[in-house]
């Protein structure tokens, strides 16, 4: 799965959702003590197992740091994710261009994803993010509170970050890229239609009424 982490991380920067150095990525396995996360501004063309850092979790649930090591900048969101995780849980952050531009024009992605059934039917979107700076322990705490996270279990498969990007989990890295790739398909579907959010918002809650 290792492997899978740097063929995903080639993939969002393949299809623009992420430039080279950007995006972040960690898995940790069912019962290990072991969070392997993507290094902090490597290239996402040229990452390969041998190129992740390898954490250890201490008996406190805390990360072990070796000196020398560059773990991501988001560190914090993916500790927080991954820490009390029941099983095999995979880590994925990008920065999908319809999502953000949907998000920036207004549009709720809860209430958008409850509109389109290739979405409720397999992902679980949570409520966004609000606008945080990259890379700060609020970002990591405002990600875990919207995805739902309570005793290592998550409400939700994926949230949106306003003005930055989205997190996505799942049991393996490919699975949570393609959580990624249906909120943004949708996006991108109703940026093309036009709809404005309060369109959205009216059909949301005639829904909700039936």
């Amino acid at each position: 799965m290792l492997t899978a982490i740097g063929d995903v991380m080639r993939r969002l920067y393949e299809i623009g959702w992420i430039t080279t150095r950007d995006g972040n990525a960690s898995l940790r396995k069912r019962g290990s003590k072991f969070l392997y996360i993507t290094p902090s501004g490597w290239r996402k063309t040229i990452l390969h197992p041998e190129h992740m850092v390898k954490l250890r979790f201490g008996g406190d649930g805390e990360l072990e740091i070796p000196d020398g090591s560059k773990p991501s900048g988001e560190l914090h969101m993916h500790w927080l994710l991954q820490r009390k995780a029941k099983g095999t849980r995979a880590v994925v952050h990008a920065h999908p261009t319809h999502i953000v531009a949907a998000l920036y024009r207004g549009y709720d992605m809860q209430k958008v994803a409850s509109q389109f059934p290739e979405i409720f039917r397999y992902t679980r979107v949570g409520p966004s993010v609000a606008p945080i700076p990259a890379v700060t322990k609020e970002l990591g705490d405002g990600t875990a509170e919207a995805l739902g996270l309570r005793d290592g279990k998550l409400d939700y498969d994926i949230v949106a970050q306003h003005n930055h990007g989205v997190c996505a989990v799942s049991k393996d890295p490919w699975s949570a890229y393609e959580h990624v790739e249906r909120l943004n398909h949708v996006c991108e579907i109703l940026l093309t239609s036009g709809v404005p959010p309060e369109e959205v918002e009216r059909r949301h809650e005639l829904g909700q009424m039936r």
